[in-house]
């Protein structure tokens, strides 16, 4: 049965998906959709997905939304291919709960630095009154834009972001320590390491990566996803921000060169 991923290339939530889809060996058809052109909002996508976010697994019939109902779909459907999720209901567990933390901790807290190091150009270009017409556009994410502002998101909130994301890297280090490693459950890959690692690689291509410099083992995972045939796939040219956004290339660029 034919898959259709509904995506955009530097959306985290999507990055995941796609590696997944690519880890499995799975055909789909991948739609892109330009976040900032707002396809997420127009009539024939909110068809399939209310909450105007991506990403969205269409299969067959079935639309699927939210990636980490989507990588669990996956697993039911197709899970004996590749498969990301332990047999033993226990690990499996296990796995689940750390897919809460990563979705609760770190994930929501990569998106502060996000916007104001990437995104916050663009709002700034706009006038107040469509600024506000985006806000009020947005199912999911309305709150989280009127609190960032044209100005961006203020120092207490970045302070809150960054420690929010380590703790997440924190975390990551006693998951690897417990397992052996190389991946966060041990032996094998799993879903849990697909929900983390979009947000370690926006954390490096944003000049971040110097919070795991004193966890050798979260940087020796980081290392052994960026091997797998399936990485590459997934972070095609265009999916990361220093590749989207001029201003942030020179900034890393210019803080590596410091």
């Amino acid at each position: 049965m034919a898959l259709t991923l509904y995506n955009a290339p530097q959306s985290t939530c999507s990055q995941r998906v796609r590696f997944a889809l690519h880890a499995k060996g799975l055909a789909f058809e991948e739609v892109k959709l330009d976040l900032f052109s707002g396809d997420q909002l127009k009539p024939e996508y909110l068809s399939l997905n209310p909450n105007g976010v991506v990403p969205t697994l269409v299969d067959g019939d079935a639309v699927i939304v939210d990636s980490a109902v989507i990588l669990e779909y996956l697993e039911d459907t197709r899970g004996d291919v590749a498969p990301m999720r332990p047999a033993d209901p226990v690990a499996a567990a296990q796995m689940r709960a750390m897919m809460r933390f990563i979705d609760e901790v770190p994930t929501p807290a990569i998106r502060i630095p996000s916007y104001n190091l990437a995104f916050l150009p663009h709002f700034q270009s706009m006038s107040e009154e469509d600024f506000q017409a985006l806000c009020d556009s947005k199912p999911l994410r309305r709150e989280f834009l009127m609190r960032m502002g044209r100005t961006g998101f203020p120092q207490a909130d970045m302070d809150e972001a960054m420690g929010r994301l380590g703790r997440g890297i924190a975390r990551m280090a006693d998951w690897l320590e417990a397992s052996g490693g190389p991946f966060l459950m041990g032996a094998e890959i799993s879903l849990a390491d697909l929900a983390v690692l979009p947000v370690i690689v926006r954390m490096d291509d944003i000049n971040l990566g110097h919070m795991w410099a004193d966890r050798p083992m979260v940087d020796a995972w980081f290392e052994t996803m960026r091997a797998r045939p399936e990485h590459a796939a997934t972070w095609y040219h265009g999916s990361l921000l220093t590749q989207k956004y001029p201003h942030l290339a020179r900034l890393r660029a210019e803080r590596k060169s410091a």
